[in-house]
């Protein structure tokens, strides 16, 4: 771990510097125990009480199905596809900076990346249904402010994309906003609303903190689809009417 109590690094035109190496959050040596003994790549929710998410009657329901008759057992992460934002795996994660870009870089599911534009830009309207979103940030002195559309699947109650790998539903009027802040050099720490009034009753938030991992490099990572001897998809449900995925019309060919 970093030394305690040293002041955050900051790029040349003094902003906060984010770069490097993180453990995943809330799994550093020292970290405090959630309330549901779960990380958050588990349960985006782990600090809160389960009536403090505020899920709509269907969601709460799905939710429900998902993590407690089916035991997470069609998390779509499980099946290589992308976990998307916010979701956090329970693997090391980095951050490169640079002036007009951020990129957020995940070692576990598919080695996937987060692009956060710096340069001034506004949302681009043609980034719909996707895992990662459009985001864009902005500063406010010290806080980098993330601000992300574009994201969810339809109602939610498809196998495309969830919040967590207990099953929290996101659709596709998700909105999610972040406060990072790099208080000291070893601590990052994500302030995060999640705004979705197709799931939700109200927004809600969470707060996601990592330790730097000083030496840490992310690793390779390796995740295929459930294939048989003929190079068929075994499992193609789960990637049928996806926006960039195949459907079984193609698994046949």
């Amino acid at each position: 771990m970093a030394p305690k109590g040293q002041p955050a690094p900051r790029t040349d035109d003094g902003k906060i510097d984010f770069s490097g190496v993180y453990s995943p959050p809330g799994r550093a040596p020292g970290d405090p125990p959630s309330k549901s003994g779960e990380g958050y790549s588990h349960n985006i929710a782990r600090d809160l009480e389960p009536d403090d998410v505020p899920m709509q009657p269907w969601a709460k329901a799905l939710f429900h199905k998902r993590f407690v008759e089916d035991v997470s057992k069609d998390d779509p992460e499980g099946f290589c596809l992308p976990m998307g934002t916010p979701r956090m795996a329970p693997y090391p994660w980095g951050i490169v900076q640079t002036d007009k870009l951020m990129l957020m870089l995940y070692e576990g599911n598919v080695h996937g990346y987060r692009q956060i534009f710096l340069d001034g830009r506004p949302h681009d309207p043609t980034v719909k249904e996707t895992y990662w979103g459009d985001s864009i940030g902005h500063w406010e002195g010290d806080t980098l402010v993330v601000d992300t559309v574009g994201l969810g699947f339809g109602d939610g109650r498809n196998n495309h994309s969830w919040l967590d790998a207990d099953g929290h539903p996101r659709t596709s009027k998700l909105h999610i906003t972040e406060r990072l802040t790099r208080p000291e050099l070893g601590r990052l720490v994500d302030e995060i609303t999640i705004d979705d009034p197709g799931a939700y009753t109200r927004p809600w938030k969470v707060v996601e903190k990592s330790a730097l991992a000083p030496n840490w490099e992310i690793q390779e990572t390796v995740c295929n689809e459930n294939q048989d001897e003929n190079g068929q998809n075994q499992d193609a449900r789960h990637l049928t009417a996806l926006p960039h995925g195949i459907g079984l019309e193609d698994q046949k060919k």
